[in-house]
């Protein structure tokens, strides 16, 4: 969950203090590596899972506040970064026996005890990586949980962006090229983060095997394909983070810079250390802490440090396989947490997912003596791009340059690796066979959260518009998510899936058109009506070269135009586009809601509304896609009419 008693770094004075506590706790943290402190022997694994709450349309519901005041009782639920979000930690488990089966019992106790306080304020809890419904305006920092720790972030990252605005730029079966004004991007992901403690010795060795295995595992867990209406990467979640915090500006030289979102830059070499040498050399410290202790001094006295100035810093450098440091217990201890496993689409799914990771973790490690034997980082990193656009659809390459495809790697290679760690460690094999057929039913059937969502998507789009649709899937998942039944063993949702859906409450952003085509005030009025015969149009926007709207001309204003001509009959000078229009168009903002707009057309009698953001033209509203509104609103009534 991160430390929350933090601040924005302050002066030149607050910084070095807290550098000077941070170079100490590295410091600290080598000595008792050298001197074995920490715990060697037993293995636990641990998990934080996020989620988010939506109302009945299936949108973000910012209740989270309301939702834990009525939780105080329990220390396991927190908060996240938006008002829609929380998480909840789960208990650590001796990694043996039933250890998985009292996790996944746990998660679904947990989100017991919040769905039944959020019932009464007619929320749900829905499991999956990116809401499929989650709009743009969503993401606004109104929407920020009112904590220090996220304020504190949210400036710091602000404060080192170099350009005007935080920028996502995407492409998969959709497009998608947006600006941002705020970090607030970030709050579209949510995940589950699960833990595995390793021996310091063996450090290396495991998180090297991690880091090989993010690939083949973000294709089989892929569960976060939809973003704002668009279809993008098979797990969106991976380039969203990184670019969402994205500070750095393009420029004409060839300097590298990381992003703070990253995968690594090479194997792990010597010792844990090195990440966190690295992290401190390449990143800035966004946020500090009044650190109390004096982590060398209570080495001195035979005590554990928390090594707050640290975990502070790690937790504003966000490796998709972040390393852990925890004090609890006698002993200190390490671990390495796995950050790429999307929330949902179910607790069974999640939890096939978590079981696939550290069983393979151990399978590989009583395999390989070193994973680079075998393998090159390069060839690790391509993997994890790749999975992380394609999901199931990549081709890998493996140990000793072997060319594989995504199900064949999980079903030949890491599904046998993964039996032989569980059952290494004493886990149960019910529950190892429970988890490995969740994996191996989705590799055969070629199913994941991912192909899921983006086959209902793209076949109710061709029912109705991207709204309802995103609407549609959303809803099917939370139906899914309550018969717990793994994702590649549903069927497609219908419309029918979208029964609550109303639309009167809904805005703006979410009906209009962003398929617009324009003209320039300077454009000849031919140009006009040539697009309004080719592209069956009414109503044509006028915007000037910075996408402003100027103006809009109507085929009733081509008309007029062409009319007068024929009634002249001399020859009259040639005009353009800035003649004719409307030059202050009646407009609406994105987050008008559907019910003002269509008191606003039929009051003004019009049959257009531009959308417009800071005087940009976004997208159009037409007295056409109301009709369609309409009609759906009475194939609604007519489904439920005949359901009832």
């Amino acid at each position: 969950m991160g430390e929350q008693r933090v601040s924005l770094a302050g002066d030149s004075k607050d910084k070095a203090q807290f550098m000077r506590h941070l170079l100490e706790d590295v410091q600290a943290l080598e000595y008792m590596l050298d001197n074995d402190m920490f715990e060697n022997g037993n293995i636990h694994i641990g998990a934080e899972q996020e989620m988010c709450l939506i109302d009945a349309n299936g949108k973000p519901a910012p209740l989270a506040m309301p939702i834990l005041e009525k939780m105080t009782e329990h220390e396991w639920v927190e908060t996240e970064l938006a008002k829609f979000n929380l998480e909840i930690t789960l208990t650590p488990q001796p990694f043996k026996g039933d250890a998985l089966k009292k996790m996944e019992e746990e998660i679904r106790t947990r989100l017991h005890k919040i769905q039944e306080v959020s019932s009464g304020l007619n929320t749900n809890i829905l499991l999956t990586g990116i809401l499929p419904s989650l709009r743009k305006s969503d993401l606004t920092l109104d929407n920020l949980t009112p904590k220090k720790r996220y304020r504190a972030l949210m400036d710091a990252i602000d404060a080192q962006l170099n350009r005007n605005s935080y920028e996502l730029k995407l492409a998969g079966v959709d497009e998608m090229h947006i600006k941002h004004d705020s970090p607030m991007l970030e709050a579209s992901n949510t995940s589950f983060q699960v833990h595995l403690q390793v021996a310091p010795r063996d450090f290396v060795k495991m998180y090297n095997i991690s880091m090989a295995l993010t690939g083949p595992l973000i294709a089989i867990s892929a569960n976060s394909p939809l973003l704002f209406g668009k279809r993008l990467w098979h797990e969106t979640r991976i380039a969203l983070f990184q670019q969402a915090l994205d500070t750095r500006r393009t420029n004409y030289h060839m300097r590298e810079l990381s992003p703070r979102v990253m995968f690594g830059t090479r194997w792990l070499q010597d010792s844990i250390l090195d990440i966190y040498r690295e992290d401190i050399a390449r990143f800035r410290v966004l946020l500090s802490a009044d650190v109390k202790e004096d982590s060398i001094d209570m080495i001195r006295k035979g005590l554990t440090p928390n090594l707050m100035a640290l975990q502070v810093h790690n937790s504003t450098v966000y490796r998709w396989n972040r390393p852990c440091y925890g004090a609890a217990g006698e002993k200190p201890h390490l671990r390495i947490e796995c950050r790429v496993l999307p929330a949902g689409p179910t607790v069974i799914d999640e939890m096939a997912n978590a079981a696939l990771w550290l069983g393979a973790m151990i399978g590989i490690a009583e395999q390989l003596d070193d994973v680079r034997d075998v393998m090159s980082f390069d060839d690790a990193r391509d993997n994890f791009s790749k999975a992380s656009r394609y999901g199931l659809d990549s081709k890998f390459t493996w140990w000793n340059d072997e060319k594989i495809t995504a199900p064949e790697l999980i079903l030949n290679h890491i599904i046998p690796l993964a039996r032989k760690g569980l059952e290494h460690r004493g886990v149960d094999q019910a529950d190892i066979d429970r988890y490995m057929d969740v994996i191996e039913g989705r590799a055969k059937k070629h199913m994941t959260g991912a192909r899921w969502i983006l086959r209902s998507y793209t076949q109710l789009l061709k029912e109705t518009n991207k709204d309802e649709a995103v609407s549609s899937v959303t809803n099917a998942i939370l139906k899914n998510q309550r018969t717990s039944q793994p994702v590649h063993l549903w069927e497609e949702p219908t419309l029918d899936d979208g029964l609550q859906y109303r639309i009167h409450d809904l805005q703006v952003e979410e009906f209009m058109q962003t398929d617009i085509y324009t003209v320039r005030p300077d454009d000849p009025i031919d140009l006009v009506t040539d697009l309004l015969d080719w592209r069956s149009l009414r109503y044509v926007p006028v915007e000037n070269e910075k996408g402003d709207l100027v103006g809009l001309v109507t085929m009733r204003l081509v008309l007029r135009h062409y009319t007068t001509l024929r009634k002249a009959l001399a020859k009259q000078p040639s005009k353009t586009v800035e003649d004719i229009m409307i030059k202050s168009p009646i407009t609406i903002k994105p987050e008008t809601t559907v019910y003002e707009a269509v008191n606003l057309i039929r009051r003004e009698k019009i049959g257009c509304l531009p959308v417009v953001k800071d005087g940009e033209l976004i997208g159009v509203l037409t007295e056409t896609d109301f009709l369609n509104i309409s009609g759906r609103i009475l194939d609604r009534l007519k489904r439920h009419e005949q359901t009832s």
